[in-house]
């Protein structure tokens, strides 16, 4: 039976930046690499949230993206 491992963890920040000529939100994305793999998600959470306080942005959305080494 195959086993998945973590092998690495980001957090993925996006923002609304604006509105383009048809009215469209304008999004842009900030991802931060060397997450701890042992961080919860109530901590990315709340350091996703901590940088969003200093910008100028609105936050959009805030996402953890979890990479896995299958091995048999």
């Amino acid at each position: 039976m195959a086993q998945a491992i973590l092998a690495d963890t980001k957090l993925r920040i996006t923002f609304e930046t604006g509105l383009n000529e048809k009215g469209e939100p304008i999004f842009k994305a900030k991802t931060f690499s060397n997450i701890k793999k042992e961080a919860t998600a109530d901590q990315l959470y709340s350091v996703a949230q901590a940088i969003a306080s200093i910008s100028a942005y609105t936050l959009s959305s805030i996402e953890r993206n979890d990479s896995l080494d299958l091995m048999a």
